[in-house]
């Protein structure tokens, strides 16, 4: 009698051990079965160009690069130029960057030394160098200085600036100005207006 119990009861063993392994497998097979339905959407078509930023200066009337010799306390020296916007993007600002390549008390003294003005004239300067429209003074100060144009025309893509650049050395310049020499190199710097959410 006890026989059949430890037989009977191995059997049983087995059987719920094979189902456990069969419900195993079919709960793995299982979880990769599930079915969805989707849908997409027709493709939107967008196209991004990007801007392009370009500034360029042209001389009007004297010839530039200038040189001049004889300054005495009092002197000043103006020259015309076009400055243009000739980038398809608007300009965050327009800097104007003085370079020395021979430094002297001309350009270290930025008070007695020489000074730079940036005017413009909503009509071209005339060949005394007077406005017959309206005229703005962009920048100002020591010729060494980077300056920032003051809402100048040529932040517009496709706008010009007719501009008058003006180098003086001031009454107050004493006797160690003379005989001094001064290189410089004046550089247009155009950058992109700030990026928008469009």
């Amino acid at each position: 009698m006890s026989t059949k119990t430890i037989a009977k009861s191995s059997t049983a063993r087995k059987v719920v051990g094979s189902l456990g392994v069969l419900g195993a497998a079919a709960a793995v097979a299982g979880m990769g079965t599930f079915g969805s339905f989707t849908d997409s959407t027709a493709p939107v078509t967008t196209t991004v160009a990007s801007g392009t930023v370009d500034i360029n200066l042209a001389q009007v009337g004297t010839a530039i690069p200038v040189t001049t010799a004889g300054f005495v306390p009092g002197d000043s020296l103006t020259r015309t130029v076009n400055l243009s916007n000739d980038g398809t993007s608007a300009l965050g600002s327009v800097v104007l960057n003085t370079t020395v390549t021979t430094p002297s008390v001309l350009t270290t003294d930025i008070t007695n030394g020489l000074q730079l003005s940036v005017k413009s004239c909503s009509v071209a300067w005339s060949a005394t160098y007077t406005c017959g429209g309206t005229e703005r003074l962009l920048a100002a100060g020591p010729v060494t200085s980077q300056m920032t144009l003051t809402n100048p025309a040529s932040l517009a893509a496709g706008a010009t600036d007719n501009l008058a650049l003006t180098i003086s050395l001031p009454s107050s310049a004493d006797n160690t100005f003379q005989g001094k020499t001064a290189a410089l190199s004046l550089t247009f710097t155009g950058t992109q207006r700030t990026g928008t959410t469009r």
